[in-house]
């Protein structure tokens, strides 16, 4: 696995194909880029739209050519390996405005999976909170505790813009925000109306 968005775009290549010995001032030592590590296997590339322009293509000549050259060397490697994308931008935007290669994109997405937010997904936001509330409570040490009323209606009535991320924060904040056992909707501290009866989309 390789977060995209952490990787320089200076040292883009280096990680991904790796790089020999002497290759720029601090290659001291040989080294194997995450391709070559997944080769007969899978490479999963999350947060693919962070990738710069500029590198874009030589991520398609790998995909397309199935081979690559680490920094520094002119030997020719063969690669065998499925690539798995991620990211919560609109590539088909990024594709109009310039910012990521249309001929990449075609080569990424042969079979596309739409996940969900999780504001589209109300009927999971309860049993994922009360997943959180046992994982931190363990982490922690602590007394899980259990959600009132309130509480369950204003996390069902929160629009979620961090999705799973969030709500596992969240979760995590009002174990200790709370007073007894009980979480209420002011431990929670969601910015929703306590008027609003039932979750609206």
């Amino acid at each position: 696995a390789v977060n995209m968005g952490a990787i320089s775009e200076n040292l883009f290549e280096s990680e991904m194909f790796g790089h020999v010995k002497g290759a720029f001032t601090d290659a001291k030592e040989n080294r194997i880029g995450r391709f070559e590590l997944a080769e007969g296997g899978s490479l999963f590339l999350d947060e693919i739209a962070n990738i710069p322009c500029s590198q874009q293509a030589k991520l398609l000549h790998v995909l397309e050519a199935h081979q690559f050259e680490k920094v520094g060397s002119v030997k020719t490697q063969k690669v065998d390996v499925r690539v798995v994308c991620a990211t919560n931008a609109n590539l088909t935007e990024l594709v109009a405005s310039g910012a990521f290669r249309q001929d990449l994109l075609y080569r990424l997405n042969t079979v596309e999976i739409t996940i969900p937010a999780l504001r589209e997904r109300v009927a999971d936001i309860m049993p994922l909170a009360k997943y959180f509330l046992q994982c931190h409570a363990q982490k922690y040490r602590l007394a899980p505790g259990i959600f009132d009323q309130q509480a369950i209606l204003a996390l069902q009535q929160y629009a979620w813009p961090g999705n799973i991320r969030e709500l596992s924060h969240i979760i995590e904040r009002a174990i200790f925000l709370r007073q007894g056992e009980m979480i209420t909707a002011t431990d929670l501290g969601l910015n929703v109306s306590p008027s609003e009866p039932e979750f609206k989309q």
